[in-house]
């Protein structure tokens, strides 16, 4: 159980503000399931190929009872799942579903989130998973899939009920046939994701930027990571006049910006990744004051910083041969005297000047000037998240996310990591002669555009004039940050999208290959 918090906004306990530990192994196994292993197992999962199920099927254990299923779904408007408890004394919960053997990163993940949703819900304690059929790659990337998934629908998430909810049972995912499966480098990524979607689900006055901050300090003394806090007086003086726009209506003065820093042991020649997120603990659309339809899940506008740290400790777990960089801006977005407005001007650390025009456009003015950091820090590559416009949403719903870049050249490698990956993203064009529409008559540029068209793509352009030319940087725009009934493997709203991307995209060679040229 996790218990009830302490009241008050600051202050908090770091244990309610950071997850608990996962509790959940993944062993790979040559053994092939069988009726006398089945036996024991509380719960099983396989995976067919779509292209003969009654023959595929015929060569799993208990083949009749799944034949005759089969039979009985037949017509279904969607793919269906097989799901029985198996004739042994165990009464094993089993389910079956069937993937084509050419299926991209997303349909095999949203396939492996429905086979989780029956099975580990159930209370078992122990799962076996079995995707026979598939040659060795796509085995290997189907059995990946259905431990993500599994892990993502056992991850706990916070609650306050006064009657907690019974904890998750699983302990043990068995991967039957996984050969060369990189089991820590995909329980990396499933702690990194269950980070940032714990993060996002903590309730406003529990995740401040204050008690944010603390957390983060005892993350990176638990898992080695430099830290440095840039606080308001330190970001007064480097004149970052667009954050401190944003946080001096904040009651509290604990804003600021939040370097850390991961080093694996070897050090020499190391690729330089910087990773910055938008850390808005609180969003209230500030004077340009939010309705309460768009208020209501503004706890979440921190869903950019909490992919960034998952990222990070997802590369820490699995102890990535990088040297990393992450830049968190935290603060609130909040309404009150000194609150900023439209039509100030404001000059960030760069030394441009910004014409206010909209105060809920607050977190491209907060990651302006950590932009300016991070890139002056010369990464080989600078990656942003930020849940940042409603455009991006208008645009591709919440099933895939925008990328937006400074090299063209890039942008192959960055959708086909989305399709590969099953976080699919989609790149915008960030052509110059957008700029006219952020045009200002009194001060470098506009924050954003009165009109609100194509807001997504003005926000890029604004935010790419804070990095450095030299600096190979690639925008998200995390539209499907949050999503009712979650998304593909991921059951909760908010859904942690960008860690498994981010990680895929830092080891995908045909991505690096691009960087080398596009540079």
């Amino acid at each position: 159980m996790i218990s009830a918090a302490p009241p008050g906004g600051q202050g908090k306990l770091v244990s309610h503000i950071l997850p608990p530990a996962s509790k959940v192994d993944v062993l790979r196994t040559a053994a092939v399931p069988s009726e006398t292993t089945l036996a024991r197992a509380d719960a099983a999962a396989f995976v067919l190929p779509a292209a003969e199920p009654e023959k595929s099927l015929a060569a799993l254990p208990h083949a009749q009872l799944w034949q005759a299923l089969h039979r009985r779904a037949r017509g279904s408007s969607k793919t269906p799942l097989l799901v029985s408890r198996l004739p042994n004394r165990r009464h094993t919960l089993a389910a079956v579903g069937f993937l084509r053997p050419e299926a991209a990163g997303f349909e095999r993940l949203d396939l492996a989130g429905r086979l989780a949703r029956e099975l580990v819900p159930s209370g078992a304690a122990a799962l076996q998973c079995h995707a026979p059929g598939f040659d060795d790659a796509a085995a290997a990337a189907v059995l990946e899939a259905l431990a993500s998934a599994a892990l993502a629908s056992a991850a706990p998430m916070p609650h306050r009920k006064s009657e907690p909810p019974a904890p998750p049972a699983l302990r043990r995912i068995d991967l039957h046939g996984a050969g060369e499966l990189d089991v820590g480098r995909c329980t990396a990524i499933a702690e990194g994701n269950h980070l940032a979607r714990w993060l996002a689900t903590l309730p406003p006055n529990e995740l401040d930027s204050v008690s944010y901050r603390r957390a983060l300090q005892a993350l990176a003394r638990r898992e080695g990571w430099t830290f440095r806090f840039y606080d308001e007086r330190a970001l007064e003086r480097l004149g970052a006049g667009a954050f401190l726009a944003v946080s001096r209506a904040n009651a509290h003065r604990g804003a600021g910006i939040v370097r850390l820093g991961y080093r694996p042991a070897a050090r020499r020649g190391l690729r330089r990744i910087g990773l910055v997120g938008k850390g808005i603990c609180f969003d209230t659309g500030g004077i340009n004051l939010k309705a309460q339809k768009g208020m209501y899940t503004m706890h979440g506008d921190m869903q950019g910083s909490a992919v960034a740290v998952g990222t990070l400790l997802a590369i820490t777990r699995s102890r990535a041969p990088w040297a990393v960089d992450c830049w968190l801006a935290l603060t609130e977005n909040e309404i009150g005297p000194r609150a900023y407005r439209p039509q100030e001007i404001v000059q960030a650390m760069n030394g441009v000047t910004i014409q206010v025009v909209h105060s809920d456009a607050e977190g491209r003015m907060a990651l302006a000037d950590t932009l300016t950091l991070a890139s002056r820090a010369k990464p080989d590559l600078l990656v942003d998240f930020a849940t940042l416009t409603g455009a991006c949403v208008n645009a591709l719903t919440e099933r895939y996310s925008g990328a937006f870049t400074n090299r063209p050249g890039l942008e192959p490698a960055l959708q086909a990591v989305g399709r590969s990956s099953g976080e699919r993203i989609w790149c915008f064009p960030m052509d110059e002669d957008f700029d006219a529409d952020i045009e200002s008559p009194v001060a470098d540029v506009q924050q954003c555009s009165a009109e609100s068209k194509g807001d997504h793509i003005l926000a890029a352009r604004f935010l790419s004039r804070f990095v450095e030319a030299d600096v190979p940087w690639v925008h998200v725009d995390l539209s499907s940050a949050e999503r009712k009934h979650g998304l593909a493997h991921v059951p909760t709203e908010f859904t942690g999208f960008g860690v498994r991307y981010a990680a895929h995209l830092l080891a995908d060679d045909d991505f690096l290959d691009a960087l080398g040229t596009a540079g």
